[in-house]
């Protein structure tokens, strides 16, 4: 009689393993958040006020409010933001760090509109096309996705920016303008290697090889 062979056992799947790049990524930003509640840090703080104060700056400008209105809902986020810490459970599975910043920045936002026409925010008015606050209480339903896409934009924008201060502080100098010049301002090959005396094929090569560590970057700053 022949001996059965016992049949292989799959060994039961987990979850996939998280990049760790990412992993480290997420690690960072509990990190920073955690220390954020303690209002005495003022090194994390910093970090904070540092990193996000030109989002939340630029989309204040994008909803006409003035740059002094803008610094105001900069300074009022952020407070918010302190207030709600003790409360905030960072889990981007639920609620993503860029979701809950938005939702912050938002409502300050609104406050600013409606500072200018106080007498406009009165609950037993029900707001019109004409009237000035109208376009504060379409902001969460008819225009929500405009708005949100205008978040998007600039949060997109302030990670480009981000991540080209972090390239600038890798790379050589020259290498930099180099590709800032050719890369990012489009001027044309020829001029700029001719303003910094190289050839046309080395502003090339220059430009691939700064345009994948910068690519490294945004994926960086994208996973925090």
């Amino acid at each position: 009689m022949k001996e059965r062979r016992a049949s292989p056992v799959e060994p039961v799947k987990g979850p996939p393993a998280m990049d760790p790049d990412r992993q480290q990524a997420l690690a960072t930003r509990a990190s920073l958040l955690e220390r954020l509640k303690d209002l005495e840090d003022q090194v994390s703080w910093q970090e904070f006020y540092t990193t996000y104060r030109k989002l939340i700056f630029s989309f204040a400008l994008r909803h006409d409010l003035t740059p002094t209105e803008a610094e105001e809902v900069v300074q009022e986020t952020v407070i918010t933001v302190a207030r709600n810490l003790p409360n905030f459970q960072y889990d981007p599975r639920r609620c993503s760090f860029k979701t809950w910043l938005f939702n912050l920045t938002l409502w300050r936002v609104r406050d600013q509109i409606r500072k200018r026409h106080p007498q406009e925010t009165s609950i037993d008015r029900q707001p019109r096309d004409t009237d000035p606050t109208a376009a504060i209480e379409r902001i969460p339903a008819a225009e929500g996705e405009q708005v949100s896409a205008l978040w998007d934009e600039e949060w997109q924008q302030d990670l480009l920016a981000r991540a080209m201060e972090r390239l600038k502080a890798r790379v050589d100098e020259k290498h930099y303008q180099i590709f800032d010049l050719y890369a990012i301002q489009a001027w044309p090959a020829r001029e700029v290697a001719r303003s910094f005396g190289v050839s046309a094929a080395r502003v090339h090569l220059i430009k691939h090889r700064l345009s994948r560590l910068l690519a490294a970057e945004l994926r960086q700053l994208q996973q925090e």
